[in-house]
């Protein structure tokens, strides 16, 4: 009996591909889902400057600011690190989500995992 080659059609719809030293999946149309945010170690002076620099630079996009502000639609979670992801990650999708584009002097990281969706926490 000849045995047959089976392929897994799921490699088909992922390209994977690599830069620098992470590794993202690439969608079959070549559009990789990435995020940036902050990094957790960043300290208050640094995310205040990063808020400050990104709504500087997003020019007709700085009404995204007003996003982060009290009744905003992103004020809540009320903390400092997610305004500033927040922020951080418009000017990384204005700027055609390039690397160099989610640096903000090393605060920063790129990300596969959506932060906006919520992880559930069971008791």
């Amino acid at each position: 009996m000849a045995k047959s080659i089976v392929s897994l059609p799921v490699f088909s719809l992922l390209l994977l591909f690599s830069f620098g030293s992470g590794i993202l999946l690439k969608s079959a149309n070549g559009q990789a889902k990435t995020w940036c945010v902050a990094k957790p170690s960043t300290d208050d002076a640094a995310l205040v400057s990063n808020i400050n620099y990104a709504c500087k630079y997003l020019g007709s996009m700085a009404s995204n600011c007003s996003f982060i502000q009290p009744g905003g639609a992103c004020y809540e979670p009320k903390t400092l690190i997610n305004h500033a992801s927040f922020v951080m990650n418009s000017y990384y999708q204005t700027y055609g989500r390039q690397e160099h584009t989610c640096y903000f002097t090393n605060s920063a990281l790129v990300t596969v995992s959506d932060p906006s969706k919520k992880a559930s926490v069971k008791p």
